[in-house]
């Protein structure tokens, strides 16, 4: 017994020591920001599970995305008296409702809440939390969408679950005691793409009643620029660095990991789809005060014909909601963006608002200043992850949501 305390202990202290040299973390936290210490301890944590997550791959143990999703669903479950929670199925996709106990005279407002993981991990019970505290917050019915996951479920799977899902609670509303008028779609990271996918997949549907709004939270919307002041900005920010995102994305679309080393050298749009998807991103269309912490703009890159063909289906609106063309932008509801300055998403954010307010859409836009990616979820997690950004941006959200 002695022996085999010994064996796991060693084999333990071997890959606790592989995964720090694996993936050392290189963030980059600013003097000043609040909170520091505990910010540097969380991005530890991050880095170790994500490097362990990929060592227990490659020696065969288990899948990088099966272990991300384990880590994630530890999550207590949140037993909220508020609540009467049911696991149903919308067709053939699995939700998770919460309906308000007190009865109202009227019908609440729905909301559709579509979870982050880069469409590969993340569920409906480590977003729990989030759901009860938009519901409670804000006295609505919430449904928690749980998409089908790549990579067992290849992309455009997660779009196809959301949009299902969607339609079928616009169109059974009432039977939740929701106005079929007062439905939002809500989503955060990768589930913020797959809001604003939904929303726009909806404008055109006549047989369906309007959405109310949609709320993007630090949402990925493009891939078209990956050099824009954001990325550069926070190429070694904590939680969600560049070289991570770009992996997570490739992944996504079960691509092979190597081009990250030429994607900033090499340009997968033809000379064409260049000048037109100049018009939405680009650079000259952020803010000045958004490149203040530096900003080199890039130099020409050679097109590849072989990247573009391997890159094709990220031009596709569901997988960049930034590259809809106008005649769809126009007909949006209103939105709610949150931005956090510490996000290489931060500009395709920045970006949507503008081509939404330059088609006359209506747009609530909350900035955390000290935001970083995953702030809304860690602070909803639990009281030794919250964060003051988390809580400035959930309080901007939950009112947008009472006053919609």
């Amino acid at each position: 017994m002695e022996l085999l305390l010994v064996i796991f202990l060693t084999v333990l202290t071997v890959f606790v020591a592989v995964a720090f040299s694996y993936e050392r973390p290189k963030a980059e936290i600013p003097h000043g920001f609040s909170q520091r210490q505990k910010l540097y301890a969380f991005n530890y944590v991050l880095n170790f599970t994500f490097s362990l997550a990929k060592i227990l791959e490659k020696v065969g143990i288990t899948s990088e995305a099966y272990f991300l999703r384990t880590v994630m669903d530890v999550i207590p479950l949140l037993k909220d008296k508020h609540f009467f929670i049911k696991d149903l199925r919308f067709e053939k996709v699995k939700v998770r409702i919460y309906q308000p106990k007190i009865s109202t005279t009227g019908q609440r407002r729905g909301i559709l809440y579509f979870h982050g993981g880069a469409g590969q991990f993340g569920s409906i019970r480590s977003y729990e939390r989030t759901c009860c505290y938009f519901g409670r917050k804000s006295d609505s019915v919430v449904v928690s969408v749980g998409y089908r996951l790549a990579p067992e479920h290849p992309y455009p799977a997660q779009f196809e679950d959301c949009l299902t899902a969607t339609i079928h609670f616009m169109r059974t509303a009432q039977d939740y005691g929701v106005d079929p008028s007062r439905i939002i779609v809500c989503g955060d990271s990768s589930g913020g793409a797959l809001t604003a996918a939904v929303a726009q997949a909806l404008v055109n549907r006549r047989d369906l009643p309007k959405l109310r709004a949609q709320v993007l939270i630090y949402p990925f919307l493009q891939a078209v620029d990956f050099n824009l002041p954001s990325y550069q900005q926070n190429e070694q920010m904590l939680f969600l660095p560049k070289e991570r995102a770009l992996a997570l994305g490739l992944k996504y679309l079960n691509k092979d990991l190597s081009v990250i080393k030429v994607v900033d050298k090499v340009s997968h749009i033809p000379e064409d789809l260049q000048l037109k998807y100049q018009k939405w991103v680009s650079p000259d269309h952020i803010p000045p005060e958004f490149k203040t912490r530096g900003y080199k703009p890039s130099t020409t890159r050679t097109f590849s014909k072989e990247l573009y063909t391997l890159f094709k289906p990220v031009l596709d609106p569901v997988f960049s909601p930034l590259l809809a063309e106008d005649s769809v932008i126009a007909q949006l509801p209103e939105a709610f963006i949150l931005t956090c300055e510490f996000d290489v998403l931060r500009d395709d954010g920045l970006l949507y608002k503008k081509r939404l307010e330059d088609n006359g859409i209506k747009v609530t836009w909350c900035h955390l200043q000290e935001g970083f990616h995953g702030t809304i979820f860690l602070t909803v997690w639990s009281v030794m992850t919250e964060f003051l950004s988390g809580h400035k941006g959930l309080e901007m959200i939950a009112n947008f949501l009472r006053l919609t």
